[in-house]
């Protein structure tokens, strides 16, 4: 029996009922990466004899019969802006090629104490700043739906690698919507949980007040049992809010009675693409057949959400990346004539155009004379965004609607175009701007067979709730088991 395409609970019965090894699980999974991946491109970093003796060593301690962690045995790949002490950790950037962290990020701790099984690295947008996974230095990521596709960024290697089958689990980041919407890309589940919940420590900062660590699974119990892993107080974290971490999936399975579910009439809007609007407003019905109530909301200054966070994101990423500057951290130019020529080689040299772009908008926005335009203006913003949703989940107990306004696009359409490309994350920055969870699943395919995503919003910490919700649509479809021709992704690399 294959274990591939098995979710990661039906992969921890086999498990835990010796039906099957860590290392045969590892093995058969590291197998798929070498089948699918040269046509995927979702990783950037393998070290298979390193993940067999990790998963030999779980083998081992249950042989022994020591007590093992909730992802015993479960194979998981991490995004590459996560250290992990002794494996390389690129941001999918020249700036940081050579970078190998001397220790390991908060979440790589906790998933080594629950025994799971590291088996690569996930490919990103530079320093996680895209929508396509075009904008890694090293290679674009490839939709293993449609090869000619964009999986979404900037977490687009750690959906498609789930996606293809190549792990039942993986850990992404979300900045601006960077695991929702590539997990609407790709038709799998993606989780971004409150600002907070999870500990940044470890993680490669892009925007620090809106980075957040996440989820990627095949199911929505999952997404639930990774959640358990990752969340959790980190005293080394400073923005970590130290709240108790719930037993997610115990409750998962409780359907949520008197459920109210809100609609947003903004997000229904131009721009929308019909199939997708057609998607959504079935999952909403399915939610009413289901007894809930379905009431519209309205976010008035979510409009705003696209500039706001184009002001906010690269002013805190023109901050966080002038350590990258060739003498305290990164690439070094070989030829310069001074001091400030070599900064500027450096960071010309290494650092790809949409990071450069980002580096200006942030430069000058927080420059002298345009703070209070731009970036004061921007955080007055944010704050409205965070009241317009304070007050939308006084009546409802969730937010329904799309996870992003198409379909995936075709790699290099939109390249060219970056407000285009910064649109395709209307739906989703809203809920890093005002701090609160996020999911999207599968809720259906277009006419050409690529996935659609449903987005769910929740209040800050109530993931519980959010999964449940979420629990509660997976289980009255078949979405979610829907799978890319993975026959298909094994053959010839070439298109």
């Amino acid at each position: 029996m294959s274990l591939i395409g098995q979710s990661s609970s039906q992969l921890r019965q086999a498990f835990t009922e010796g039906q099957a090894t860590a290392v045969e699980i590892a093995t058969e999974y590291l197998d798929q990466i070498s089948r699918t991946d040269d046509n995927v491109a979702a990783l950037l970093h393998v070290d298979r004899e390193a993940a067999l003796a990790r998963a030999a060593e779980v083998d081992r301690r249950r042989e022994a019969g020591e007590t093992l962690g909730p992802l015993a045995g479960l194979p998981v790949i991490v995004k590459d802006n996560i250290c992990m002490r002794g494996v390389p950790a690129t941001c999918a950037s020249r700036m940081l090629e050579n970078f190998v962290p001397p220790y390991d990020a908060h979440v790589i701790e906790q998933l080594q104490a629950a025994d799971a099984v590291l088996i690569g690295r996930a490919n990103l947008d530079e320093f996680a700043m895209g929508s396509s996974c075009e904008n890694s230095a090293f290679k674009p990521t490839r939709n293993p739906w449609n090869r000619e596709c964009s999986p979404g960024g900037s977490s687009g290697g750690s959906a498609a690698a789930v996606a293809a089958r190549m792990a039942p689990l993986a850990v992404g980041s979300d900045t601006g919507g960077s695991i929702r919407q590539p997990a609407a890309f790709c038709g799998v589940v993606g989780m971004k949980p409150t600002y907070g919940r999870v500990s940044r420590y470890g993680l490669v900062a892009f925007a620090s007040s809106l980075d957040q660590i996440g989820p990627f699974s095949t199911d929505v119990h999952g997404s639930a049992l990774l959640l358990e892993t990752l969340a959790g107080h980190d005293v080394r974290d400073t923005t970590s809010v130290d709240q108790p971490v719930p037993s997610y999936t115990e409750t998962l399975e409780q359907p949520l009675e008197g459920l109210r579910v809100g609609i947003v009439k903004e997000h229904f809007g131009d721009g929308l693409d019909e199939e997708v609007g057609t998607a959504v407003h079935a999952a909403i019905d399915a939610y009413r057949s289901l007894g809930a109530e379905v009431k519209e909301v309205s976010l008035p200054h979510s409009k705003y959400s696209v500039a706001a966070y184009y002001i906010i994101a690269p002013s805190e990423a023109s901050s966080n990346l002038a350590r990258y500057d060739g003498v305290h951290y990164g690439h070094r130019a070989e030829k310069f004539e001074n001091m400030v020529d070599m900064y500027e080689t450096s960071r010309g040299e290494a650092f790809g155009d949409e990071v450069k772009r980002r580096i200006m908008l942030g430069t000058y926005a927080l420059s002298s004379g345009y703070y209070d335009a731009y970036y004061l203006k921007a955080l007055k913003v944010r704050r409205l965004i965070r009241e317009d949703f304070d007050k939308a989940f006084a009546d409802v107990d969730v937010i329904a609607g799309p996870a992003t306004p198409t379909t995936a696009f075709r790699i290099g359409e939109l390249i060219d175009d970056p407000l285009a490309m910064y649109l395709n994350d209307i739906y989703t920055i809203g809920a890093n701007l005002a701090g609160i969870p996020g999911i999207s699943l599968p809720c259906g395919q277009s006419g050409a067979g690529l996935p659609i995503g449903l987005q769910l919003l929740a209040p800050p910490f109530e993931e519980e709730r959010l999964l449940r919700a979420a629990r509660m649509y997976e289980a009255q479809t078949n979405w979610h088991g829907a799978c890319p021709d993975l026959e298909g992704l094994a053959g010839s690399a070439d298109r």
